[in-house]
């Protein structure tokens, strides 16, 4: 996938999580696991994050010999699930899958309960499903200049769905809004199939979401597609053009990859890591993935450190300049 690279080489700076030079022990790597393990994901079941956890933990349990026990722990924009991880012994029987909102939390969320940056551990990023801009056949809208055009024309009249205040699919409209000079009003949902389904009514005119979830709905002709928000075009949808070809460089998507707690022993992260690097080559995940229209990732613990601070740098400055809060 043509995002691989770029979240693979992320800026490599002095990080926290980094795992030292030098060889662990090898006693503790072959002593866990010894009893089953908790994988949190603290969305609800049935959306991308949860699919390709258990597709995932599937395989782990198949290669560790201990249960991997996917646990739903949604509430509060992921904040709930998270912070459970967050408080969880630093022994590698809890880990927590987190996505987008992790790092837009970082500054989004007054009061977090915890430092991302500080209490958990990156240890393995795993999937990323490209976005794209879609309105209803009914808006008249064929094109990204169309939208802009009509928004300029009333300003504040026209509306984007999100799947919640601060996720990815509201920070790609603000983005749109602040590249463009337009003005749109926000419609956040609980959720992606809430708001998909208000786009295709009509209720809402244009929306970001993952490529996989719309793109049924793009090709029976209940949604247009009117880019895709990629550097270049999508494998996957090679035949629709980017946002930055229509003059608005604007990348997003949505990823997810697992942590642990902080202080988690390094033989016991690397062993993770191989593990979960494994499952993803696994024929029945690739498949699920290809299938799914979600790109598998793959790299050291400290590039996907590297990569959460640059996701968190880059959501902050967004958030700040349009003056986003968890209400917006």
């Amino acid at each position: 996938m043509q995002r691989r690279e770029i979240l693979l080489g992320a800026v490599g700076v002095a990080l926290p999580w980094a795992i030292p030079a030098q060889t662990p022990s090898q006693s503790q790597a072959q002593a866990w696991p010894a009893k089953p393990i908790r994988w949190i994901v603290p969305f609800a079941p049935g959306g991308t994050t949860d699919v390709v956890t258990r597709l995932v933990a599937v395989e782990l349990t198949r290669s560790l010999g201990q249960a991997v026990v996917v646990d739903n722990k949604p509430g509060a924009g992921t904040v709930l699930g998270v912070d459970l991880a967050a408080k969880s012994p630093a022994d590698g029987y809890t880990l927590v899958t987190v996505a987008n909102s992790f790092c837009v939390n970082q500054t989004l969320v007054k009061n977090l309960p915890y430092d991302g940056l500080r209490d958990l551990r990156p240890v393995a990023l795993m999937g990323m499903s490209e976005h794209v801009l879609v309105t209803h056949p009914g808006s008249g809208l064929k094109t990204l200049a169309n939208v802009i055009a009509a928004a300029k024309k009333q300003p504040g009249k026209l509306s984007y769905a999100s799947f919640g205040a601060g996720t990815s699919a509201h920070l790609a409209g603000a983005m749109l809004e602040a590249q463009s000079g337009i003005e749109m009003i926000h419609v956040p949902y609980k959720g992606q199939a809430p708001a998909l389904n208000d786009v295709i009514g009509g209720q809402v005119t244009v929306m970001f979401g993952n490529w996989p979830e719309f793109r049924q709905h793009v090709h029976s002709g209940k949604l247009v597609a009117l880019g895709m928000a990629t550097a270049k075009r999508s494998l996957l949808a090679p035949q629709i053009p980017t946002l930055a070809e229509q003059g608005q460089a604007i990348e997003s998507n949505s990823w997810n990859g697992a942590l642990v707690r902080s202080g988690t022993p390094d033989a016991v992260v690397l062993k993770l890591h191989a593990e979960i690097n494994k499952a993803l080559q696994a024929p029945a995940v690739m498949q699920a993935f290809q299938e799914g229209g979600i790109a598998s990732l793959a790299g050291t613990p400290e590039r996907f450190a590297a990569f959460i601070r640059s996701e968190t740098e880059k959501y902050a400055q967004v958030i700040r300049k349009a003056g986003i809060t968890s209400e917006s």
